[in-house]
């Protein structure tokens, strides 16, 4: 980096948590220190505190820091013996610690008297910390190390950029989110609903929500068909000795649901639907000639969450898979990579994602939590590559990032404010097919093993669904909309034509209602407009002189006098083009 270059953002994040803590010491004396990391939009640092301090203690300390900035103290990086550090840190519990688990050379930074334990690297002086570019926002419990049975500490979270209209475009951007978020939408929409006393992380669809969801499981299904799969449906519970040859008993038993006993045998709740496809599989023999086999399932699976993790759609217990497994021969692979990356595209682009970049995820460090061969995973993530170079995607390596039974694509959107989300995953699988003895006959006759790829596109219905509320702020395009057109009378006397033009509407297909409800006209269109409802038709005498309607549409543009029959085709080929525009 040039002398007169700016240092990169996360490094300027890592120097402020130093700041922070450093300012709850002065604050706080005896305070004891967990660990300060940089994160995506700024900085935390854990704490055992003398006492308790709230969010309103957050402005007292965000002063002291910036004194701290004022005086412009460097930060100073020394290396020391494991003995010296452990005197160093003779009063700091957690310190200590992670002192025990490091080897070689121990480095420590310093501003001002302030030492911590860090590897760095740290701005060179605080001035490269811009005081009007960082804001304390609240205060969290987190347990020591991810572990509820070790000390609860208070967590200070931070934003951290690299200008003020940076941190301001960010601010700007949450309230934004504040206002999409799904669980307000949800409610104000009256789409879905969660309840605590019947059961955390499980969703209740609305009507609303369930018009939405039936629409979208149509197209899903007739694009799957198109796309050369067949549909499956399978069970929600299987034996034990299905989890524990496919893996997950041995992988991934902390989020399986406790096992039920029935007739003496030990089921499972599914938290994956892999399995019972394999069993379809075995169901007889397969030779070449019939792969590849794409098999597909909106299926329902049951995972645990710890309650604390819940959010929304965003992360619940119980969710339906678009899922699917592909079974080829190995010289099938690239060729069903790229069309499933290919397809996944093309539904996202259909959703209205215009941005969306690829993860290419590696094989996890340790050689105890996956299985394969190290040459099937390399030729396998080759295989990924060249999927997503052909597709021209922009990618990043995701290192450690696979599953325990192989390599896997992630494909992430951006939303209508930047945020990006994962939906698809293509994940090669090297275990179940080994696991489960699945083969074919190939064309010189012999008994070979197919390769298997999992395949999600959308991820989850319920995931998916909150993400495209948020995205969206709940105005879906016309075709998804619970309710394409309200139908409003100016007033009673035009109530049997409002009848009349909805049951029109009706009888082509099109999800209309005539409000006709003693609410005033204005009311009724202010309600509908809330509702995100894409057409507003105001009808009076002279609308139904001519057969006609009045479109107020829900971004507030009007249009008077568009007769009925134009309307109807109109809406008609948004419906069918999938148009993202009212």
């Amino acid at each position: 980096m040039s002398p007169n270059a700016s240092p990169p953002v996360q490094t300027v994040r890592h120097s402020a948590s130093h700041v922070l803590a450093q300012a709850v010491l002065k604050l706080y004396p005896g305070a004891k220190f967990g660990i300060g990391p940089a994160i995506e939009d700024g900085f935390y640092y854990d704490f055992q505190l003398p006492k308790q301090i709230a969010e309103e203690d957050l402005p007292a300390i965000e002063k002291e820091m910036r004194r701290i900035i004022a005086a412009n103290p460097q930060f100073v990086r020394r290396e020391i013996s494991k003995e010296e550090a452990r005197r160093l840190f003779a009063d700091q519990p957690f310190k200590l610690e992670l002192i025990e688990e490091l080897e070689g050379t121990i480095s420590t930074y310093e501003q001002d008297g302030f030492v911590d334990l860090c590897r760095g690297p740290h701005v060179a002086s605080a001035r490269e910390i811009k005081p009007d570019a960082f804001k304390l926002r609240s205060v969290a419990g987190a347990y020591w190390r991810g572990d509820e049975k070790r000390p609860m500490l208070t967590r200070v979270y931070a934003w951290c950029f690299e200008s003020k209209a940076a941190l301001e475009a960010h601010l700007k951007m949450l309230e934004e989110a504040e206002r999409r978020d799904c669980r307000r939408l949800g409610k104000e929409l009256d789409l879905f609903s969660t309840h605590e006393e019947a059961g955390p992380g499980l969703i209740y669809w609305h009507p609303k929500g369930g018009r939405f969801r039936v629409e979208l499981e149509k197209w899903w299904r007739e694009e799957h068909y198109a796309n050369g799969y067949e549909i499956l449906f399978t069970p929600h519970i299987g034996k034990s000795w299905l989890w524990e040859t496919s893996g997950h008993l041995g992988f991934y038993k902390a989020g399986m649901y406790s096992s039920m006993k029935i007739d003496e045998d030990d089921y499972y709740l599914k938290p994956m639907n892999c399995p019972f496809h394999i069993m379809i599989y075995k169901n007889g023999g397969h030779s070449y000639r019939e792969l590849p086999l794409r098999w597909a399932e909106l299926g329902t699976v049951y995972r645990y969450e710890r309650s604390g993790t819940l959010h929304g759609l965003m992360r619940v217990r119980g969710f339906t898979q678009d899922d699917a497994h592909i079974i080829c021969t190995p010289e099938q692979i690239e060729d069903e990579i790229a069309e499933v990356l290919r397809f996944s595209l093309h539904m996202h682009k259909t959703l209205g994602f215009k941005e969306i970049k690829a993860y290419l995820a590696t094989k996890p460090a340790k050689p105890e939590d996956s299985v394969g061969a190290p040459e099937m995973w390399s030729a396998a993530l080759e295989s990924l590559r060249k999927a997503v170079a052909k597709e021209g995607l922009v990618y990043e390596i995701d290192e450690g990032g696979g599953a325990f039974y192989g390599p896997k694509i992630d494909l992430k959107v951006k939303d209508a404010i930047g945020r990006e989300w994962q939906l698809t995953t293509i994940q090669f699988d090297f275990n179940e097919p080994e696991r489960f003895d699945m083969t074919y006959v190939d064309s010189d006759g012999q008994r070979k093993r197919p390769y298997m790829v999992h395949r999600a596109l959308l991820g989850s219905i319920e995931r998916f669904f909150g993400v495209y509320l948020e995205h969206t702020a709940g105005a879906f395009p016309v075709w998804l909309c619970p309710e394409q057109a309200a139908v409003i009378p100016v007033g009673e006397a035009f109530a049997d034509y409002a009848k009349k033009v909805a049951a029109e509407l009706k009888s082509v297909g099109v999800r209309a209602k005539a409000m006709l409800s003693d609410e005033r006209m204005n009311a009724k269109i202010r309600d509908a407009q809330n509702q995100k409802i894409p057409y507003m038709l105001v009808v009076g005498q002279k609308e139904a002189d001519e057969g006609a309607v009045s479109i107020r549409y829900r971004d507030g543009r009007q249009e008077n006098g568009v007769k009925l029959a134009d309307f109807k085709a109109r809406i008609l080929e948004k419906i069918a083009s999938k148009d993202l525009e009212a």
